[in-house]
């Protein structure tokens, strides 16, 4: 089936419309950080540079790291970013830009996202690192694609009961990220998390400024959430999408996240770059061994 023009936009120079990629520029190894700044603090770590690119937020380099191809490339904020991304990335590799037509042979990418977030338990301190082996987005993304057998039902109705969940706002999804990925990535230096991904900054995670919430004590609801020893970890805007989306594709997903925000303690960190530069190096080491 040949895709059309309007459903997959690629570019006069033959790149993919928001990435501003040729599939031959995009290795299988993606590094994915939010902040377009960040793209260059991961790139400063590689040993060689292929290329760099810029297209709105999106930011890219393609470099050599240990004798591993990487790319690394922003997102931006938000998880409807992350459809963007996640879709271009998978049209590289396994669609055919010329013909438009699906690659009988599919790739499968290695994701990892280098992201900050808030911790939700008391015991998460700011400056500590979480790893996150499964996801639950508040984002509504996953609804927009038949997705019910890459999710775990079980805990989202479970969530859905503790937390009285308010039946206007989307309907909270739970996916596991890439358990190869996650046993590298996660260490003693590590915690294992159950990351939360909301729509927006302040009220979808429950931050009161001017605008009243419609429910004050959400926060305190995902702080004890509690199901088969497993509990929420953390908050932050964009892995439940990357899970969400790697696992319909069949690509291999990750997210790591420096807590710049203690949401319970109410605190920041007094030095979050340089958490976040540690967590970079951290994070290349151990993606970089055989």
């Amino acid at each position: 089936m040949r895709i059309k023009e309007s459903e997959l936009v690629v570019n006069p120079d033959g790149r993919v419309y928001h990435l501003n990629l040729a599939p031959q520029e995009l290795a299988d190894r993606v590094i994915l950080v939010g902040d377009p700044a960040r793209v260059s603090r991961v790139a400063a770590h590689f040993d060689t540079v292929e290329l760099r690119r810029e297209n709105r937020e999106i930011h890219s380099c393609t470099g050599v790291y240990r004798g591993k191809r990487f790319t690394v490339l922003s997102t931006g904020m938000g998880p409807d970013n992350i459809d963007i991304v996640l879709n271009e990335l998978d049209a590289l590799k396994n669609i055919d830009l010329n013909t438009r037509e699906i690659k009988p042979q599919k790739t499968s990418l290695e994701i990892v996202r280098i992201g900050t977030s808030g911790s939700l338990q008391r015991d998460i301190p700011v400056d500590s690192f979480v790893v996150a082996r499964r996801a639950i987005g508040f984002d509504g993304v996953l609804h927009f694609y038949r997705s019910q057998a890459v999710r775990q039902l079980d805990i989202e109705e479970e969530f859905i009961r503790q937390t009285a969940w308010n039946p206007l706002a989307a309907r909270p999804y739970v996916v596991e990220g890439s358990e190869e990925l996650f046993s590298r990535l996660h260490s003693e230096q590590t915690i294992e998390g159950f990351t939360a991904t909301a729509v927006g900054f302040y009220g979808p995670q429950g931050r009161e400024l001017r605008i009243p919430l419609a429910d004050p004590s959400a926060n305190d609801k995902l702080e004890h959430f509690a199901y088969r020893g497993m509990r929420l970890t953390n908050y932050e805007m964009e892995t439940s999408a990357i899970y969400g989306l790697s696992a319909l594709l069949g690509h291999r997903a990750c997210s790591t996240n420096c807590i710049v925000a203690a949401r319970t303690e109410g605190v920041f960190s007094k030095d979050a770059h340089a958490a976040v530069e540690r967590l970079i190096a951290y994070v290349l080491d151990r993606l970089a061994r055989d």
